[in-house]
């Protein structure tokens, strides 16, 4: 092997078609991207929408719980549980138990929209050419990911 063919294998772990982090970003991203019109109908982001998932689940729970399930921190949280008390799709209030604690809970108007948001799911199954059994693989991959 000539020297110029070691330099170029030394530095193949650099290429980006190498790379696994890139086509998760990408991928992501493509997700998203077709999330994006599907929540315009309801007012929501992405991000809000996972909240709300969580909210309609929950009903309510501490701030930091809630973060920890979405994998966001109080910084990237908080102000989105403010713009989305401000639609009142949601109250923040402190424990009555421990005051440090903010507590978070769905209020009517974001309960109501739980209906609306089925058609959510059906969408977005048919933006994502997958078959069930991909679909299903690609989960449990993704979740060994994550923890």
């Amino acid at each position: 092997m000539s020297d110029t063919q070691n330099e170029s294998s030394k530095y193949d772990c650099l290429l980006l078609k190498n790379q696994l982090c890139f086509p998760l970003y990408a991928a992501s991203r493509e997700i998203l991207r077709k999330y994006t019109p599907v929540l315009k109908e309801l007012d929501l982001t992405y991000t809000q929408y996972i909240v709300m998932m969580v909210l309609w689940e929950e009903k309510e729970l501490k701030v930091t719980e809630l973060g920890s399930r979405l994998f966001l921190d109080t910084g990237t949280l908080s102000p989105l549980l403010k713009s989305m008390e401000k639609k009142n799709l949601l109250c923040r209030t402190r424990s009555k138990n421990d005051e440090r604690i903010v507590m978070v809970a769905i209020t009517p108007e974001g309960a109501a929209l739980k209906d609306k948001a089925l058609a959510v799911p059906q969408k977005m199954a048919s933006c994502v050419k997958l078959s069930k059994e991909e679909t299903d693989f690609l989960y449990k991959i993704l979740y060994k990911i994550i923890g």
